[in-house]
């Protein structure tokens, strides 16, 4: 299982949103195939066919927990995960 796999069953399972290192997030977000630009602490993202635009900031090393759900909502909404969908 590699990285990725790891992270983005973390993400979907919702058990660990306080303790996520904020670049895994960075680079699940970056295999899903979205695009990030950098404004000051700011990580916009965004994908073609997505309506919604995600917007991060770090906690330190960390993700902020209610950013990892709204980051495993969309995965869910437009079936990113493909198969890991029911994790």
């Amino acid at each position: 299982m590699t990285k990725f796999d790891k992270t983005l069953e973390k993400v979907l399972r919702g058990v660990s949103d306080a303790n996520l290192e904020f670049d895994d997030l960075r680079q699940l977000l970056d295999g899903l195939g979205f695009q990030e630009r950098i404004r000051g602490s700011h990580h916009i993202f965004t994908k073609d066919g997505i309506i919604e635009i995600i917007n991060l900031q770090p906690i330190g090393s960390k993700a902020k927990p209610y950013q990892i759900k709204q980051v495993r909502t969309l995965i869910l909404k437009y079936k990113l995960a493909g198969d890991n969908d029911q994790v």
